[in-house]
């Protein structure tokens, strides 16, 4: 060594700290830990602790050592005590994941959450604290700290999917297209741009395009379990069950406890009719998470369906944790009533906590409630409320949009009417004679309205073709208007029943032989009493099959191969309306041909009038 070199190696000494140090041995230890000889990284943590047991830094190295190791109890035990020398997000982050590798969720979110506010400006610890929230099916929760992370760093596109996929799935389709849509702002293509893509496309019900994006996602990453799901999911909303089950089974496979995978595949197999296989799904799901709501629901949909009442009304009442469902829940003081307390000189508040077909639907119990001596109180969505507030047996009826509700006793949402009273397929209630029947004076007024858009002596004809389209199964509930073209050669006069029609429905309207006078279908009352002037009602599964069936009106439903489970499966009669014909999809779910079939039915119907 020359001159020069052992000054260079003199200064170096000078900066270097000693090789006996607890910060050099903890280097020299991060550096083997980094290469993967833990070994020797324990070595020099051992050593580090032996001259200062406090040495943070050491301690927290010591922890990833067990948590490497699958020793997560050590490894919450060193990183603990690092944290109790010097509190840093990185510490608290190792915490979390060694306390998640121990089940502890409860604590690991407490434990982000410090991250979160030690750092709050960190992007990356928002997301962290939102994939917890996820995995722990906290959705809205998730989906606002993924927001939150994304307003710190838009950039952060993992947030961003994930978001994107919460949104979607609470019915916040706005928010989730705002999300996904950043993938014009990402770099090159990548499986996760084409991921976000595609699910862009799935919101705009542009499938087939969002599907040749994830095949392009899954070519460039195969081991994704995320875009096998999503892949699945496209392929179901195509109505290409078969196809998609292929691949949830690949996200399984690459993601065990991946939930979503398992729902998609469960409702697949439901499309299929397959549904041993689906509630064994829901089994699996359950004994992946206990609380999954649902998983519940779901399966107790199937249930009801195949007529298996008793667990299906049971199961039903997980309605309320269902991520997304527009079903109320209620947080009252007093108790609810499922049916087993007596009722006698008690006031029960019935409050309507899903859509108003159900609410019609379901009404048909509050005269049993009166029965057992109670005093109702009805509570309903405004719409509604004119047509129910004459109801026999009810004693008060509110609208929602009331102030304040009056004093009560006890409570039972209309929803859960079934299961207090033991509903089994043999004693359902009468399905008419517990509405209202519409005012003769309301009713003349429509046969007015009726005459006057020229009505001709011919069998008049009700149409319904859309329902909410907010509705999760909307896709295959609805029909376009143009569908009904079949019928309105026949010889008889078709009015349109249908409330708000759609903006592609309008222009076909306008043109077609259909009496449209729906500005004046102001709420239920008037529906009913336009009804009543009617001889018979075709619709797909809407609120007005309800009250048509109800009113005891004729009344014929357009059903999907899979239908909602009041109506059963294989039957074209219904046991909760007695007036109402079933006209079911095949397993081809061509609405064409279950409009064919009713054509024919209806040109027999008009024959069978004239003759008569």
């Amino acid at each position: 060594m020359n001159r020069r070199e052992r000054r260079s190696a003199s200064k170096a000494a000078r900066h270097t700290p000693s090789p006996a140090t607890p910060a050099a041995l903890y280097e020299a230890g991060l550096q083997h830990f980094i290469a993967g000889r833990h070994l020797d990284a324990q070595v020099c943590c051992q050593k580090a602790l032996a001259i200062d047991a406090a040495h943070a830094e050491t301690l927290h190295l010591a922890g990833q050592l067990c948590l490497e190791a699958g020793q997560f109890d050590h490894a919450v035990e060193w990183i603990s005590r690092a944290l109790r020398q010097q509190p840093k997000t990185d510490y608290l982050t190792n915490l979390g994941i060694a306390l998640l590798k121990q089940g502890r969720r409860e604590d690991a979110l407490a434990t982000f959450d410090k991250a979160v506010q030690l750092e709050p400006d960190n992007p990356g610890l928002w997301k962290n604290l939102g994939d917890l929230l996820l995995d722990m099916e906290r959705l809205e929760e998730a989906a606002l700290t993924y927001q939150h992370a994304l307003k710190l760093n838009p950039c952060l596109w993992e947030a961003a999917h994930r978001a994107g996929f919460l949104l979607h799935r609470l019915g916040r389709t706005e928010e989730a297209f705002a999300c996904f849509n950043l993938h014009e702002k990402m770099p090159a293509d990548s499986s996760l741009k084409l991921q976000m893509r595609a699910l862009a496309m799935y919101i705009l019900d542009r499938f087939e395009e969002g599907l040749q994006d994830i095949k392009r996602a899954y070519a460039l990453d195969p081991t994704n379990a995320g875009t096998c799901s999503y892949a699945g999911a496209l392929l179901r909303q195509l109505k290409r069950d078969a196809e998609a089950l292929p691949w949830f089974d690949r996200a399984i496979s690459l993601q065990p406890n991946f939930l979503a995978a398992f729902h998609n595949k469960a409702l697949a197999l439901a499309q299929l009719h397959r549904f041993d296989e689906a509630i064994a799904i829901y089994d699996q799901i359950k004994a992946i998470s206990s609380t999954d709501g649902t998983a519940d629901f779901d399966a107790s949909l199937i249930r009801l369906l195949t007529g298996n009442f008793e667990a299906g009304w049971a199961g039903r009442e997980a309605r309320s944790r269902v991520p997304g469902l527009a079903v109320a829940s209620f947080e009252f003081s007093q108790p609810r009533w499922l049916g087993k307390e007596p009722l006698d000189g008690k006031t029960i508040l019935v409050p309507e906590d899903e859509g108003m077909g159900d609410t019609i639907q379901f009404a048909r119990y509050v005269p049993m409630l009166a029965a057992r001596g109670a005093r109702v109180i009805l509570c309903v969505n405004d719409p509604i409320y004119p047509l129910l507030a004459g109801m026999s047996g009810v004693s008060q009826c509110l609208p929602k949009s009331a102030p304040a509700l009056p004093t009560f006793d006890m409570y039972c949402p209309v929803g859960s009417l079934p299961l207090a009273f033991e509903t089994r397929l043999e004693t359902i209630p009468p399905g008419v004679g517990y509405l209202p029947q519409p005012s003769k004076a309301r009713v003349q007024i429509w046969e007015d309205r009726l005459s006057g858009s020229g009505a001709a002596n011919k069998l008049r004809v009700g149409l319904v073709w859309s329902g909410n389209p907010k509705h999760p199964n909307d896709r295959n509930r609805s029909i376009p208007i143009e569908m009904y073209r079949a019928l309105l050669d026949l010889d008889a006069t078709f009015i349109s029943l249908q409330k708000e029609p759609r903006p592609d429905d309008k222009s076909v309207l306008e043109q077609a032989d259909i009496i449209d006078i729906g500005a004046h279908l102001t709420d239920f009352t008037e529906t009913a009493a336009l009804i009543t002037c009617l001889d018979l009602v075709i619709t797909v599964d809407t609120s007005v099959a309800h009250l048509s069936g109800a009113l005891g009106r004729p009344t014929w439903i357009l059903l999907p191969y899979l239908p909602d489970w009041r109506w059963l499966l294989n039957r074209t009669d219904s046991p909760w309306y007695p007036t109402v014909r079933l006209f079911r999809q095949d397993e081809t779910r061509d609405y064409g041909r279950v409009v064919d079939r009713v054509r024919s039915e209806l040109a027999g119907m008009i024959a069978a009038s004239k003759s008569g």
